[in-house]
């Protein structure tokens, strides 16, 4: 898989995780799927993902 792949799998997976504890747990979760989606935003006019930089790190993932 490429970087874009695990990042794009991470995001969705903390959205689903977040609205499913949003719903279930407390609406405070849903704070955290604002956070990703504005995360992802940010990400599409800056080109900079701080998760990017984190997986390249922790799993030496190359870019590309």
């Amino acid at each position: 898989m490429k970087m874009e792949d695990y990042i794009r799998a991470i995001a969705g997976l903390f959205i689903l995780a977040s609205l499913a504890l949003g719903h279930w747990v407390s609406p405070y979760w849903f704070l955290l799927t604002a956070f990703v989606g504005l995360n992802l935003l940010q990400s599409a006019f800056t080109g900079l993902c701080p998760m990017e930089n984190i997986l390249e790190k922790l799993f030496k993932i190359p870019k590309a």
